[in-house]
């Protein structure tokens, strides 16, 4: 089940839900109840070098969460 982001259009909240796919545009705010939005949200993809081995990825290119999360 995918993981997706939403922000509540009337209050602002943001959250995250574990939806099935068929469903992620009909999730609720848990605050106030209105129909949530879902938001773009980022992928993270494992990056290989030309020899097939994992590469490691720094920085906030690396779509972790911005920069935000302190380990970019």
């Amino acid at each position: 089940m995918p993981l997706y982001e939403y922000r509540c259009a009337d209050c602002g909240t943001e959250f995250e839900a574990l939806v099935p796919a068929g469903r992620a545009d009909a999730e609720h705010c848990p605050d106030c109840g209105t129909e949530a939005r879902r938001r773009l949200s980022l992928v993270a993809a494992p990056v290989r070098g030309s020899d097939g081995a994992a590469m490691p990825v720094m920085g906030p290119s690396a779509g972790c969460c911005g920069g935000a999360c302190g380990n970019c």
